[in-house]
């Protein structure tokens, strides 16, 4: 019975029973072999030369009258006790032994042979000394001492030019290291004068631009401001007009210096509030952007070693660059006077040092009085981001208004459109030609082609024999559809065809499929088997190539272009590869994942991911750490249940937006927008 509370975990490879197992390799007996390979002679004595008694190769051998061969000591022992041969059991007496001179005499041979063949020179050369009738005269000591002490000098000689040589290979290398690096650093140290003249240079000239501006605004405001009091003045003169009069029928003198005195005191008083309201907005303003620029600066510097590398890196890519490339870019950028790496670079830390917080701006709940399982497994918007469809454990696929959950609070917002399923659902796809088109795939393996608007299906396919986890329409052609299942299958669909287009059979459940943004012709699959295969589906009998490096299952692939690919593993890392050069880029550390569907979504520029502790991440895809994340809270736990085993389930960026959706294993779906 599956946990409801646990939701949807991410499938592990399954073993291979027809292979030979790990232990099955280590228990095999195989001959063993010396360092070369060569099977190794075991030397083992020869029975014969064994005394029967002691088992022992035997010592000073003596022959009995029944024909067998001992020990002498072994023999004589035996003897003292019984009176017969321990071989054949022949009546035996001390007289009836008899030394057996050929077996010594062969025993020392064997021997001799024996320590020959392990004894060192040094052995070898005493042992010669020791032999009899070898006589060495003083003269021939000399002579042997004289070549023996030639020989070390020589022998000493060589090693230590060996170690000279080796000493001083080893310095070479090194000094050839140093130097690269040198160059690469004076070459960075070029780039970075250049970049400084020309980022001076340009903020100079934004200088210049702001007080032309500032001028400008200065002329406009005194010209506004002589009209105003003109038209003021006309005002009030027609009003002095109209004031009461003297007995003579003129104005009255009091009444005259009443109405100067209060018109000089509102001038001043206006002229002063102007002032004040000026200095004080323009003081605010700087107090404001001197703040946020601190922040921004914090931020770089809390990062600093990988916007480094990627700076570095952006602009030696640029430098390497064909001639006739370099000019192209410089006459696209001459009026800033940047290169190319360069402004690649700023754009770069602009976005990444644009938003430090993920605000929420509006939430709601999932689930409802029929299912107590609330998680979303999958959340996606449509076409026009105008909808957003979320489907998961509770068999429903419910379609909401995101302006009418953004822009009216509620407690539970209604969905516009609700479709039920006879299993519990795994991930949706918006067809993103046709508005009214999603697909989804079930836990019984059923891939389902829906109408929103009618809330029928479309088209079912039932082939995959497990459970679907994953399907994706194509974003080249709006007939064509992918799914993978834990059967090992990736199958091909086509909404005008009732069976299967295309079939890859794997070795691995298949934890998730998409399709290229810029192609139909190529998908990447995630397996259990902890790889990404990017097929060609022209050629399917193998794929074009093999990602590795994640240590667990790959439960997410998503295209941020058509050459760019991310990837979630349940090794808790995001992994960014260019499918075209067929590279890994980057890894992402921050999140937690080690069993559950946490979701994953990509922008032009943004990652975004679930944890298991409860949380939302974001990177930028240039940076390895997080940009920033939110915490769902704890949540409203019923008896026995732990905080700590909610996790996020979905997400989903708006297009082109720093919006994203979020839901989470408890049915709490939030909308999210990056801030500063």
């Amino acid at each position: 019975m599956e946990e409801l509370s646990a939701g949807p975990l991410v499938p592990a490879v399954k073993p291979d029973l027809s292979k030979p197992s790990a232990v099955d390799t280590d228990t095999t007996f195989a001959p063993e072999t010396s360092g070369d390979g060569v099977p190794a002679v075991v030397s083992e004595p020869d029975k014969d030369f064994l005394c029967p008694i002691c088992m022992q190769i035997i010592k000073d051998a003596f022959l009995t009258a029944c024909g067998h061969s001992f020990c002498y000591m072994c023999i004589i022992t035996h003897l003292r006790n019984k009176s017969d041969c321990p071989c054949c059991g022949h009546f035996l007496t001390n007289s009836n032994l008899f030394p057996n001179f050929l077996l010594d005499k062969l025993l020392k041979k064997t021997s001799a042979r024996q320590m020959s063949k392990t004894a060192s020179p040094v052995e070898h050369f005493r042992q010669a000394l020791q032999k009899q009738g070898c006589e060495v005269t003083i003269k021939d000591l000399d002579t042997l001492l004289s070549v023996l002490a030639e020989k070390k000098r020589k022998m000493e000689q060589e090693e230590a030019e060996r170690n000279m040589q080796i000493l001083l290979d080893f310095l070479h290398c090194l000094r050839k290291q140093k130097v690269d690096e040198l160059k690469e650093v004076q070459t960075d140290l070029q780039f970075i004068k250049e970049d400084i003249s020309a980022v001076e240079k340009h903020r100079m000239d934004l200088y210049h631009a702001r007080d032309r501006y500032s001028v400008k605004l200065r002329m406009l405001d005194d010209s506004g401001g002589r009209k105003s009091w003109h038209s003021s003045m006309d005002k009030k003169s027609s009003g002095l007009i109209s004031g009461p009069l003297n007995p003579r029928g003129g104005l009255s003198s009091g009444s005259l210096n009443k109405k100067k005195d209060g018109k000089s005191q509102i001038s001043s008083l206006v002229h002063g509030v102007q002032r004040k309201e000026t200095i004080s907005g323009s003081d605010s303003q700087y107090i404001n952007q001197s703040g946020l620029a601190l922040v921004r600066k914090k931020r770089v510097h809390t990062q600093f070693n990988d916007l480094q590398e990627c700076y570095l890196q952006k602009r030696r890519h640029a430098a390497d660059k064909s001639h006739s490339q370099q000019e192209r870019d410089t006459n696209l950028i001459s009026r800033e006077g940047y290169s190319s790496g360069l402004e690649d670079f700023q754009s770069v830390l602009t976005t990444f040092t644009r938003y430090s917080r993920l605000r929420p701006i509006a939430e709601l709940r999932h689930g409802d009085i029929f299912h107590s399982a609330n998680i979303v497994s999958s959340i996606e918007f449509d076409r026009d981001d105008d909808l957003f469809a979320t489907a998961g454990v509770s068999r429903r696929i419910k379609v909401f208004d995101f302006s009418a959950v953004v822009n009216e609070p509620a407690d539970a917002h209604c969905p516009v459109v609700e479709m039920s399923t006879r299993s519990k659902l795994s991930c949706l796809s918006w067809n993103k030609f046709s508005k009214n088109q999603i697909a989804s795939s079930d836990y019984e393996g059923i891939v389902t082609v829906w109408d929103v608007t009618t809330r029928k299906s479309l088209m079912e396919y039932e082939e995959h024999e497990k459970r679907a986890w994953s399907v994706d329409f194509s974003r080249t052609d709006p007939s064509m559809l992918v799914s993978g299942s834990d059967d090992c299958k990736v199958k091909v669909w086509c909404t005008k065809q009732e069976a299967s287009v295309l079939n890859i059979d794997m070795k691995a459940n298949i934890c998730c499929v998409k399709y290229n943004p810029g192609s139909g012709n190529y998908i990447a699959v995630g397996s259990a088997d902890h790889h990404i295969h990017y097929y060609d589906l022209r050629n399917i009998s193998r794929p074009v190539h093999v990602f590795s490096g994640h240590r667990k299952a790959v439960s997410y692939v998503k295209f941020l272009s058509t050459d760019e690919l991310a990837s979630a593993s349940t090794d808790s890392t995001l992994r960014l590869w260019d499918v075209k050069e067929n590279l890994a880029v980057r890894t992402f550390r921050g999140h937690t994942n080690e069993k559950n569907f946490v979701g994953l979504t990509v922008s032009n520029e943004f990652i975004a991911c679930g944890s298991e502790t409860n949380e939302v991440f974001v990177y930028h895809k240039e940076i390895s750490k997080p940009v920033t994340w939110h915490g769902f809270g704890s949540p409203d736990m019923d008896d026995g249940e732990d905080e700590g085993s909610y996790f996020i389930s979905a997400v989903c960026w708006k297009s082109d937006r720093p919006t994203i959706l979020t839901a989470n294993s408890q049915g709490t779906i939030k909308v999210l927008v990056l801030a500063t």
